[in-house]
């Protein structure tokens, strides 16, 4: 992209995993409403499940996630104690024991639990749950904590996907984030998963990273690829909030990438693993394969956009676990509580233990199909999409008047009530998605850049 254009066009704007998206979600919404709208499932409806494992055994500086650091097990024990206890408050909630055909451990880190307790993890789903036998298994993995036991546990257990934490293999961008993990720590972990039969991995890695240079972020993503033969990418832009995660105060602005070395970090990868490695991008971030579900679900527009980022998971129930776990029903959104003790006793007085969320309306639900479509597809029919909600592309007159700015730089083209992003434009769907967000407040400081 133009340098000129990638500092016009610098903003923040949300990542849209769901639609409203979670600043303007409330405490209105509360552990009974939850347990109502669970009730009122369809109980033909499949569902997907997320867990939260809210602890790690050392912080990352640049990590966004809900997370707490601990050297010993005990906290972890005592956590694990109230999820397992949710898990069953929930199916109580649920008009009957319904299916689940993915599953998802993320954090934090899953690898901080023993082998032990996740595979009573597992077990205690498939007793409340029916887990499909085709059923995706995935977990998110840090190559420092897990050993080959847990490894070969996870296996065991029917875990189907590992995806794996790389971030950067350059030395100083990790101790600039303060994770150290040399590439033969990886390596090894992804020896062990091949052992075991784990049949898919995935690995993420971050672009605008401290100190990361565009040779150093172009040689950890030729060398990870290489060496891990993922068969999917992830390549995440570093979100640099300090003012939401304190611990990122740790990492000084002034080295971090400018705004245009930045937009060449994320441009010339993705050119590197389409071009060069093979991959089919996926949406804003993501790579597959091409003989991979991801990119067969692009190919035939099935793709999906949930809490966890691009997915071939097209369950409308996602049923989330833990502290600050997110679930997305068919009535609105739910969030628990992020605090951990918080969540603790909510839980243990047998209180489903939201803090917030937000019921969504048929207006909600029109934007947030036209929001998805647009950050998987790159392209959108209006009155196809609208018409399927009894409504028609000219509701939406204002909306393409905005993107104007975006259309005259060749980022978007509007034909109609048809919207297409251009291959430049790919870099700011999120601000092309922006136009259809009726919450959204331009340039809001709680949101990350754009790219």
């Amino acid at each position: 992209m133009r340098p000129d254009l990638a500092a016009k066009y610098d903003l923040r704007v949300p990542r849209y995993t769901s639609y409203p998206t979670a600043p303007h979600f409330h405490p209105g919404v509360t552990g009974e409403t939850y347990r109502g709208w669970l009730g009122a499932i369809d109980p033909k409806l499949e569902l997907s499940l997320y867990l939260h494992i809210a602890f790690c055994a050392e912080m990352c500086w640049f990590c966004g996630c809900h997370t707490k650091i601990t050297k010993r097990y005990a906290p972890v024990a005592a956590y694990m104690d109230a999820l397992w206890r949710e898990v069953e408050l929930v199916a109580e909630a649920l008009p009957t024991r319904m299916t689940a055909r993915h599953v998802h451990f993320g954090g934090g880190s899953p690898t901080i639990l023993s082998s032990e307790d996740f595979v009573r993890t597992i077990d205690l789903l498939k007793s409340h749950f029916i887990l499909k036998p085709d059923a995706e298994v995935a977990v998110e993995l840090d190559p420092r904590t897990a050993d080959e036991a847990y490894v070969k546990a996870m296996a065991g257990a029917g875990v189907t996907r590992a995806s794996i934490g790389v971030q950067d293999l350059d030395d100083k961008v990790q101790q600039a984030i303060n994770r150290i993990q040399p590439y033969e720590v990886t390596e090894r972990v992804v020896e062990w998963l091949g052992k075991y039969g784990v049949p898919e991995v995935n690995i993420d890695l971050i672009y605008g990273l401290p100190h990361q240079t565009l040779d150093g972020l172009l040689a950890t993503i030729d060398k990870a690829v290489r060496g891990f033969r993922p068969r999917r990418v992830a390549l995440f832009g570093y979100a640099h909030v300090p003012w939401m995660k304190k611990h990122q105060r740790l990492i000084p602005e002034e080295t971090l990438p400018d705004t245009e070395t930045r937009w060449q970090q994320y441009e010339q990868g993705c050119r590197l693993l389409t071009e060069t490695l093979g991959y089919v991008q996926i949406g804003l971030d993501h790579f597959a394969a091409p003989d991979d579900a991801m990119a067969i679900a692009l190919r035939e527009k099935r793709l999906h956009r949930n809490f966890q980022g691009y997915t071939t998971d097209s369950a409308t129930t996602l049923i989330g676990f833990g502290a600050s776990g997110i679930g997305s029903l068919p009535q609105g959104y739910v969030v628990n509580d992020g605090e951990v003790h918080a969540y603790q006793r909510s839980i243990a007085e047998g209180k489903l233990a939201i803090s917030r969320g937000v019921a969504i309306t048929a207006d909600d639900i029109l934007r947030r199909e036209i929001i998805e479509r647009l950050m998987c597809d790159l392209e959108i029919d209006l009155d196809v999409v609208a018409g399927r909600h009894g409504s028609d592309g000219s509701h939406f007159a204002a909306e393409l008047a905005s993107l104007a700015p975006l259309q005259a730089d060749g980022l978007v083209e509007v034909q109609g009530h048809r919207i297409h992003v251009t291959d430049e434009g790919r870099t700011l769907v999120r601000a092309v998605c922006a136009a259809f967000d009726r919450y959204l407040k331009a340039g809001e400081q709680r949101h990350s850049k754009a790219v």
